[in-house]
């Protein structure tokens, strides 16, 4: 694993950053939830988002997630080398995942999940399911050996033509 440089936020970044907090903050008047993210290529915007779990009955519906459908539209890609993402809260395992996938080069945050989890938006239970075996999660996660299954991805794995991500 290659060693992480040390990185620090500009004056730029922080404007960013209290943009995001400031979708956050509106989000929050226009029924959601308090969280705004922006996502950011060469200092310039490229998308953001608040967090519209409640708005739009949709739990992946959080400000980063909605950021980076935007995002990946505007650059009409699934990848986001290259970004930069400013969010007003740490990311929840969802989003640390998703953005992780898409490939953002860096995530600022303002408010910790320890913040989050002083107003009652806690994400510790998953990180703590996540290591439990299958079988002593509180969700059981049950392997089914299906043959059929494999089909698949052996599928995939022939196709000559894939876009491989």
């Amino acid at each position: 694993m290659k060693p992480q440089k040390l990185l620090t936020i500009t004056e730029k970044g922080r404007e960013f950053l209290r943009l995001a907090c400031q979708i956050a903050s509106e989000n929050i008047d226009r029924g959601g939830g308090p969280f705004g993210a922006v996502i950011v290529k060469d200092d310039q915007i490229i998308a953001t988002g608040g967090n519209t779990v409640t708005l739009d009955n949709d739990p992946t519906a959080h400000a980063e997630i909605n950021a980076i459908r935007r995002a990946c539209q505007s650059v009409q890609s699934f990848q986001l080398e290259g970004c930069v993402i400013y969010s007003s809260c740490e990311p929840c395992p969802m989003c640390l995942s998703a953005l992780y996938w898409a490939g953002v080069s860096c995530i600022f945050y303002a408010n910790s999940r320890e913040d989050a989890q002083a107003i009652d938006f806690d994400d510790n239970f998953i990180y703590q399911e996540i290591p439990l075996p299958h079988n002593r999660r509180k969700i059981p996660c049950i392997h089914v050996d299906e043959p059929m299954a494999i089909e698949h991805f052996r599928k995939w794995a022939e196709k000559a033509d894939k876009v491989e991500y």
